[in-house]
């Protein structure tokens, strides 16, 4: 028996991976599952450049702006979630696509999370007293001695990451990224991954263009009504904090939209880092016409 199959579209930020899964959705008609971990969020549209709702209604699109910045809701929850919904709608058809930016998301419904050893509170509190106290300078210098592999690839302005992976340095027997890819869970359905692909060039032009159509749309606005939810991790992300700063007189706009801009690039260079450890099955312009010839290159029979 032929198992469903999972089309994953791949790619850094602002590459055109929404208009490429629309058009694929189309043409097989079927729906999306989005592992957008920024799209996740009701309150944030403009600045997660979140799916039109002209485009939502011609295909429907799951775990788009399903929860609250006040919710808590983890990569555990989310593959969860996914894997039930994803095998209910392969009742109904044999193919759906998954696409989204946040690349450990979409490992999580492919490959299922790490299993990774408990880990206290006092553990925990013991890295967040520390960043509180000595910085993200201290948390960096401390992974680099417990887990230089790790601290290659990750990104050392994310705090919350790096008091992770030294809590799991601390509590368990191995490094943090001796965790990571330990274990695949089986899932019913097989997977084909693309990655969709530009000259440098091109998708630096695409990114500085979206934040320009961005800051157009409203963002400043969207961003002023949450400046008091600020704190919270959905709203520390690229689009966001910069503004936040410019809203409070730290910057000017020109500097703000800038490092947005600068921010997104540095963003799309780490999400291309992983995708090259993580190779998928097809490498694809982002322009490619999406037709039923395109669907017979990735083994593909339209209707099934």
């Amino acid at each position: 028996m032929t198992m469903p199959k999972l089309i994953v579209i791949n790619g850094p930020t602002a590459i055109g991976k929404t208009r490429f899964s629309i058009e694929l959705a189309k043409l097989l008609k079927t729906q999306i599952i989005s592992s957008d971990s920024r799209q996740f969020y009701k309150e944030m549209s403009i600045g997660t450049a979140v799916p039109t709702n002209e485009e939502r209604d011609n295909i429907e699109h799951y775990f788009i702006q399903h929860k609250s910045i006040h919710e808590k809701y983890s990569v555990g929850d989310f593959e969860n979630e996914a894997i039930d919904k994803i095998n209910s709608l392969f009742k109904k058809n044999n193919t759906l696509i998954l696409v989204g930016g946040s690349n450990f998301f979409t490992h999580s419904v492919i490959n299922g999370l790490d299993e990774f050893p408990k880990i206290s509170d006092e553990i925990t509190n013991f890295w967040k007293n520390s960043f509180k106290k000595y910085g993200i300078e201290q948390l960096q210098k401390e992974l680099k001695k417990y887990d230089f592999e790790y601290y290659k690839k990750v990104d050392l302005n994310n705090h919350v990451r790096l008091i992770r992976a030294l809590s799991v340095c601390q509590a368990g027997s191995k490094k943090y990224s001796q965790y990571l890819g330990s274990k695949n869970k089986k899932r019913l359905f097989e997977t084909i991954q693309i990655e969709l692909i530009l000259p440098r060039e091109l998708l630096y032009k695409k990114i500085n263009d979206r934040v320009d159509e961005m800051i157009k749309k409203g963002l400043i606005n969207e961003v002023k009504s949450l400046i008091k939810f600020k704190n919270l991790n959905p709203l520390k992300s690229v689009g966001y904090k910069e503004i936040f700063e410019y809203l409070e007189c730290k910057i000017n706009l020109d500097e703000s939209v800038e490092l947005i801009k600068r921010n997104t690039r540095r963003l799309a260079k780490k999400q291309i880092t992983w995708l090259r450890n993580h190779p998928s099955d097809y490498k694809v312009n982002a322009n490619t016409v999406i037709d039923n010839s395109f669907l017979k290159i990735i083994g593909i029979e339209k209707g099934t």
